[in-house]
């Protein structure tokens, strides 16, 4: 019986230490995702209702592409029938012409799998 009491509370400082090493590790890549967001921020805004060149980010996770009513969306993007959340903005901002030909959005897109998971985590926190 101690031995197996000993097992499960060494698991459950092994979970333990997995978890703590973990958060620096996720506030370094929602950090770095900041700092990758200013290329976006040229265009989009994380404020609600916000004049930019692009539509803004607010509350973007679960919207259905196309859908602000203060922008004027491409007729592609409208019909994509894309609802944003971690997947399809990561194939998306991955190559925007490839996702959805036609679009307006002017960027060739983040090649490196790790950015966009950075710059997509910054979002998920920025919007929590």
């Amino acid at each position: 019986m101690k031995s197996s009491r000993r097992r499960a509370a060494g698991g459950r400082q092994a979970l333990l230490v997995l978890v703590v090493a973990a958060v620096p590790a996720f506030a370094q890549d929602a950090a770095r995702g900041q700092k990758l967001f200013e290329e976006c921020a040229a265009c989009h805004a994380l404020e609600r209702n916000t004049q930019s060149v692009g539509p803004d980010l607010h509350g973007v996770f679960g919207r259905k592409a196309g859908t602000l009513d203060d922008f004027r969306y491409s007729t592609a993007l409208r019909r994509s029938n894309i609802t944003w959340n971690a997947k399809t903005l990561d194939e998306y901002i991955a190559d925007p012409q490839k996702v959805v030909p036609q679009n307006r959005m002017p960027y060739a897109g983040m090649l490196e799998a790790a950015d966009r998971a950075a710059l997509i985590r910054y979002l998920q926190e920025t919007f929590k």
